[in-house]
């Protein structure tokens, strides 16, 4: 009896040995061998993500994600994992994109390399830290360029760092610094607050706020007294407190809102941060004298472009578009289109005057603005962290192209005419360039003896 017992045990046991056995072979084809089977088909026939010409930017080859082009757009496309999309365009469009549906990009090829080479020689000339461009077609609100540094490439994603893949010009957010004066001179204007040739006593600092006031101060010596065109041109900050000083709090904050700032940007699916403005509550003499000249309010790249390209389209906002056929645009018009052009000259005037070697190209007609703004750093702005800013237009009198670019943290020539200025001059070289435009020809000096 005992004997049978004991060789039903050793039986029980082997069988139980050999059920175990079978659940782990099962788990194993499980786990290995049908999800590799599942996932080269979904990746196979994911579609692919193409550039505006029809360059592709990723497809699926042999059961794998490549992108042909590594580093172009990197961090726009984003990159896929075993069986989704990540980051970027892979993961935003992820279910479009696995159902087979390519997607097609208002990104120029030439546009966006000629961005991150001019982009990427600054960063590294001016021992920076990262920075961020857009590029903008001004009627249509379709983005030709959206460029990051330092450089990824989706093909190698795991060895990169997260801070790499960051898709700069739509997330990262900013004080903009005095880029800023141009829209605010643009509303002033509007609301018949200022004219190009009104005057104010502009002394390097003031005192501005009442009780609970700051000094305002200026970078750049200046006459002591200028027009609205040289408040530009010098990028006062003093004059700039005179210019709003009638400006009421709630109708500046609602210019702001208008050129999109404190609100989403409207592009479908596509992963954007929104910049800050304070709440009206907040707002004072001083806190409507400091928006004037980009402190206290912040913004990303993208939303930097969509404002100033308000201004290159004769008043009117369009929404930046990324994605061909991507939906209806949102428009607004935010300042009349006298207005705009008025503005637009005086930024001409700002490069043509103030800093043509840094920004202007001889024979073309570029207008824009500079901007230094310090970072705060634990509650306190640095004295020795910066971001550089720039935008602007071409050409000036009829702008079919907007340029915001930012460079974070300049060790070497941090201010914005000195390291974003040139940025913007050199991709619209690049794209006058691809255009086949001709300088225009330097008129003949008249002798009046």
């Amino acid at each position: 009896m005992e004997v049978k017992i004991h060789r039903r045990s050793r039986l029980m046991q082997a069988l139980s040995l050999i059920l175990f056995l079978l659940l782990v072979g099962a788990y194993a084809q499980l786990e290995w061998r049908v999800p590799q089977t599942v996932r080269q088909s979904v990746v196979q026939g994911r579609g692919a993500i193409l550039a505006s010409d029809g360059t592709v930017l990723a497809r699926s080859v042999d059961g794998k994600r490549v992108y042909p082009q590594g580093v172009l757009a990197g961090q726009v496309v984003g990159m896929m994992g075993a069986s989704a999309g990540l980051e970027g365009l892979e993961y935003s469009y992820n279910s479009q994109l696995e159902g087979g549906e390519d997607l097609k990009l208002t990104l120029e090829p030439r546009t966006q390399a000629a961005a991150e080479s001019a982009l990427g020689k600054a960063v590294v000339k001016h021992r920076a830290e990262y920075g961020s461009v857009v590029v903008m077609e001004t009627r249509t609100g379709r983005l030709l360029a959206a460029a990051s540094y330092p450089p990824f490439d989706p093909n190698n994603w795991r060895s990169y760092s997260r801070e790499a893949i960051r898709n700069r010009p739509f997330l990262d957010v900013y004080e903009p610094g005095s880029v800023i004066k141009g829209l605010v001179v643009a509303a002033a204007i509007n609301e018949g607050l200022t004219t190009p040739t009104t005057q104010y006593d502009t002394p390097m600092r003031r005192y501005v706020g009442g009780r609970w006031g700051s000094t305002i101060n200026d970078a750049v010596a200046h006459p002591p007294v200028l027009t609205t065109k040289q408040v530009l041109r010098y990028s006062s900050n003093v004059g700039m407190t005179h210019i709003v000083e009638q400006f009421p709090n709630e109708g500046l904050r609602n210019y702001l809102l208008e050129y999109g700032f404190g609100r989403d940007v409207s592009i479908p699916t596509v992963m954007t941060a929104t910049g800050r403005l304070q709440p009206l509550r907040n707002w004072g003499d001083l806190v409507r004298a400091t928006n004037a000249f980009g402190q206290g309010m912040d913004t990303t790249t993208l939303q930097l472009a969509a404002a100033y390209n308000a201004l290159a389209n004769d008043g009117r906002y369009v929404s930046p578009r990324l994605v061909e056929d991507a939906g209806r645009l949102e428009q607004r018009e935010v300042i009349r289109p006298d207005s705009a052009r008025t503005t637009r000259a005086m930024l001409q005037a700002v490069i043509d005057e103030g800093i043509p070697g840094q920004a202007g190209l001889a024979g073309y007609a570029l207008a824009g603005k500079t901007g230094t703004a310090q970072v705060v750093v634990g509650k306190r702005y640095s004295g020795e962290i910066y971001n550089s800013v720039f935008a602007g237009f071409f050409p000036a009198d009829a702008p079919r192209v907007t340029v915001a670019v930012m460079v974070h943290g300049a060790k070497v020539d941090h201010h914005g005419s000195q390291t974003a200025a040139p940025i913007y001059r050199d991709i619209a070289a690049e794209i006058l360039s691809g255009w086949g435009t001709i300088p225009a020809a330097k008129a003949p000096e008249t002798n009046n003896e």
